[in-house]
């Protein structure tokens, strides 16, 4: 496959394989049952001790007819100021959060969502692009 293509069917493809072994390490580590919350620090210490640039809880706002809405939402992770990282830790990755990762890519800009679930005996993780 060329590097084109390679670009084009996954774009941000060395970014992504760096969190993606970050969130295998955590999973390997920790397994799965914990809080959401757990996963996300463990992955805070993993991007930290990587030196892989990310914000935690990134704040956007929402844009509606030149104005802008009341309420904000918060990105679990912003990796790379290129991608959105959500994390779960529940029985699967329901069509609900694939939407919510899309809507976070709309507002924030970025092109590409991850979806990293931990609630299951093996990572289960999905790529989602806008």
């Amino acid at each position: 496959m060329s590097e084109k293509i390679k670009q084009d069917f996954f774009p941000l493809k060395e970014e992504t394989d760096q969190i993606i072994r970050a969130g295998i390490e955590v999973h390997k580590n920790l397994g799965t049952g914990f809080l959401e919350i757990v996963y996300k620090d463990a992955l805070e210490y993993e991007f930290y001790t990587r030196n892989i640039f990310y914000e935690r809880e990134k704040k956007y706002e929402i844009e509606y007819k030149n104005a802008i809405l009341p309420h904000k939402f918060f990105a679990d992770f912003v990796v790379f100021d290129s991608v959105i990282l959500e994390i779960k830790a529940k029985d699967g990755i329901p069509p609900e959060d694939m939407a919510q990762t899309i809507n976070y890519l709309k507002c924030s800009g970025c092109k590409v969502g991850l979806i990293l679930n931990f609630g299951k005996m093996k990572i289960d993780i999905r790529r989602v692009l806008f």
